[in-house]
């Protein structure tokens, strides 16, 4: 049995790696990002594959050994609320607490008002991001950290300690996990590393979406060096943590740096101009970015066209993944367009229909792999994650 699930998986990561490569392996390659859909499946709630990471571990091993699919992340839901509660942090909405057992854990944006970086703080940021982070971000994100200046306390320091202890826990953890994938099931973990742009830290975790709107109006100075400050700490991240083998890509998902987030005058000035160079630095060390281009990208399909060839792979979310492909289809290899609510309100036939039209149109030469169009939920019908995937086994044949 270890032989052939060796077997097996040397096959797979060979397809996977071919296509990424925008080559044409055996068949089309099936990597979808499947987050509470794998607690559905398993038979768990929202609320346990969050509280308890074993559990969103052996769900993730139970579908990839019930499903056909070449690669996976070992585990999708990414909060797990004993790291993410140890420090009381504020900006999640987790299940089972502040919201229902049933729904994925959500993001909570604090208003302009209430923004964890505050808009004369760009020097300290631009000074030393790190300390910044640390000694003003820190306390204010989380419930049990105190702020430099006020008196520690018992809860403050256990904090630290409990924090450190469950990072180490469940980072630790995904080595074991993709092992098991590996002699279990024979599939593949589907990235290594994880990046964010300089521009969507600040929008996302710093001023928040609408102060950093604010900002690039009243200060984009101040936004574009803060930015520029950050890109040598998300580039060490990024390699910190990448596939040392150099065979699957570095996670990146991509938020508020989009038309119409922002115009194209604003991408072409801040995000580009902080990211292009990242992608270049981790694409000279030989290690390819995963594009997760949450939304519509489209308008920025000549910028990517820019990079080097095969230095990234593109997912396309809610955007035409036919002008994708005409635009970059030669320079990079494409994955998703099959549209999630498809997945949770279509039929079989329809997400086959659907299969068949974006293989048709984009997988002829290779350089394409099937997926879903976001990360996949527990809305997800079961019966149609497996006729996306049935279908492409059976039709994505080269």
């Amino acid at each position: 049995m270890a032989s052939k699930m060796e077997r097996l998986y040397v096959e797979r990561l060979k397809r996977y790696v071919t296509a990424m490569q925008n080559g044409k392996p055996d068949t089309i390659p099936i990597r979808p990002f499947v987050a509470e859909f794998v607690a559905k499946y398993a038979g768990y709630t929202c609320q346990e594959v969050t509280h308890d990471y074993e559990k969103a571990f052996a769900a993730v091993r139970k579908c990839a050994a019930d499903f056909d699919w070449d690669a996976v992340v070992g585990n999708m839901v990414y909060v797990w609320t004993g790291l993410t509660e140890a420090i009381g942090l504020k900006y999640y909405a987790v299940p089972g607490i502040g919201i229902s057992p049933d729904t994925g854990f959500q993001y909570r944006e604090p208003s302009e008002e209430q923004a964890f970086m505050k808009l004369d703080e760009y020097d300290q940021l631009i000074e030393d991001p790190t300390g910044f982070l640390f000694n003003v971000w820190l306390p204010r994100v989380s419930s049990d950290v105190s702020a430099m200046g006020q008196p520690t306390s018992y809860r403050n320091n256990l904090s630290f300690l409990k924090g450190g202890m469950a990072m180490l826990s469940y980072f630790n953890a995904f080595g074991k996990q993709n092992e098991l994938l590996r002699t279990e099931s024979g599939t593949v973990s589907a990235i290594s590393g994880i990046l964010k742009a300089p521009f969507d830290i600040l929008a996302d975790k710093l001023r928040g979406y609408l102060g950093l709107v604010t900002d690039l109006f009243d200060r984009p100075d101040k936004v574009l060096t803060a930015c520029e400050a950050l890109m040598p700490h998300l580039t060490h991240v990024a390699l910190s943590g990448a596939d040392p083998d150099k065979n699957v890509p570095i996670g990146f998902w991509m938020h508020r740096g989009c038309v119409p987030f922002v115009s194209q005058e604003h991408f072409d000035r801040f995000y580009w101009p902080t990211l292009k160079p990242i992608i270049e630095e981790i694409w000279a060390n030989g290690h390819q970015v995963l594009f997760y281009a949450e939304g519509d990208w489209n308008a920025h399909l000549k910028c990517f066209a820019e990079l080097p060839d095969g230095s990234i792979v593109y997912h396309v979310d809610n955007a035409d993944i036919f002008e994708a492909h005409k635009v970059i289809g030669q320079k990079f290899c494409l994955s998703g367009g099959i549209p999630n609510f498809l997945l949770s309100y279509g039929t079989a036939d329809e997400v086959r229909n659907c299969c068949k039209k974006v293989i048709d149109g984009v997988a002829g030469d290779g350089g394409y792999i099937m997926d879903a169009s976001a990360i996949i939920q527990n809305d997800a019908k079961v019966e149609n994650i497996k006729a996306m995937t049935e279908f492409t086994r059976e039709y994505g044949m080269y």
